[in-house]
């Protein structure tokens, strides 16, 4: 990589320096000019990353265009379109959108596709990603070309700046954990998603915290990770009740992830709530249709993507450097309590 001065700003010099190319191919490969490799877009795509080129000023890199007038599309950025999270944010996004007279366009970000050249190549008010890694190159390529995006609840923590709107995981998960002390529950269990993901985290480690406040320190928190997938929390299940059998209640860290604690409690011979209490976290419809119907933490998600549509439009009409935009707007979460979780079994009950 080129040194620069210390203080100094990264220019379009410096993202083609290190990329070895020509300024004008940095700017085309940020405005999605077809005309260049895959190769060389890749690189000038690494460059700006690795420099951390964002473009001064509100306008975009090479924003001369021959259409006049503002954009009436808004692009939607999603890394799957399968399950009620992702189509409750959808329907939120595309009622505030339509409110504001905006189309919505989707992109899908699938891994090792080159998504973003799309999107840049696109005459829109900006992007709205979901759930998108906030560092990829992709999205660097994004800031860099001056395309205003929001983040919702980013899965690690966004470059500086870029704005974002999620829920109170930490919240939640506190009070998912409150929610098992106050019926006499000690011994107690986590199915997380990724360990990698700034969300889960937040909700296992809320959920700790709740723990903590035990008097005497008597409760036992244990964790499996079950990657947001309700085979793979089915497994987490079964690792947590191996290792131990005296778990009375398990918090996971997302609806779909509790119907697999539903599915190993279930294998296991076991009753929920009689033998094992389950509270989920999202409220997606599911938590009603299933038996016993869930305790859950809601998390308000059409709203998040509605949020998300406000936010950005602020963006695109007062320009990245506003100075009254907000980085992270954060939503309020709350429990939902169901039929899943009653007080422990006696110590005495002799597990199958």
């Amino acid at each position: 990589m080129s040194s620069r001065p210390v203080g100094s700003r990264p220019t379009l010099s410096l993202v083609a320096e290190t990329a070895g190319t020509s300024v004008p191919t940095v700017s085309k490969v940020l405005r999605g000019g077809t005309d260049v490799s895959a190769e060389t877009r890749a690189r000038v795509m690494a460059a700006v990353q690795e420099v951390g080129y964002t473009r001064r000023g509100g306008a975009r890199i090479g924003s001369g265009r021959s259409e006049s007038g503002p954009s009436n599309v808004l692009t939607l950025v999603v890394t799957h379109f399968e399950g009620s999270w992702a189509n409750l944010v959808t329907a939120g996004v595309g009622r505030e959108a339509a409110a504001a007279g905006l189309d919505v366009v989707l992109t899908l970000a699938e891994p090792h596709t080159d998504w973003a050249t799309r999107v840049l190549r696109r005459r829109s008010v900006g992007a709205v990603a979901m759930p998108v890694d906030p560092n990829s190159r992709h999205l660097h390529a994004l800031y860099a070309a001056g395309v205003p995006v929001v983040l919702i609840d980013p899965m690690s923590k966004p470059p500086s700046g870029v704005a974002s709107v999620g829920v109170a995981n930490w919240d939640g998960g506190r009070m998912a954990g409150e929610h098992f002390l106050s019926l006499g529950h000690v011994r107690l269990g986590v199915v997380a998603g990724h360990a990698r993901h700034l969300y889960s985290r937040a909700r296992v480690d809320g959920f700790r915290a709740a723990a903590e406040t035990t008097p005497g320190g008597g409760t036992t928190v244990s964790v499996a990770h079950g990657g947001w997938d309700r085979a793979k929390a089915a497994a987490a299940t079964h690792t947590l009740l191996d290792k131990d059998p005296e778990i009375t209640g398990i918090f996971a860290c997302s609806d779909t992830m509790a119907l697999g604690v539903y599915d190993a409690l279930t294998a296991r011979g076991l009753r929920v709530p009689e033998d094992v209490g389950v509270v989920g976290f999202d409220d997606l419809p599911e938590a009603q249709c299933v038996t016993p119907g869930l305790t859950t933490v809601r998390q308000p998600t059409a709203e998040l993507g509605a949020a998300a549509v406000g936010l950005l439009l602020d963006l695109s009409r007062n320009g990245a450097d506003g100075a009254h935009r907000p980085v992270r707007m954060e939503l309020a979460t709350e429990l939902v309590v169901r039929a899943s979780c009653g007080r422990p079994p006696a110590a005495t009950t002799q597990r199958p």
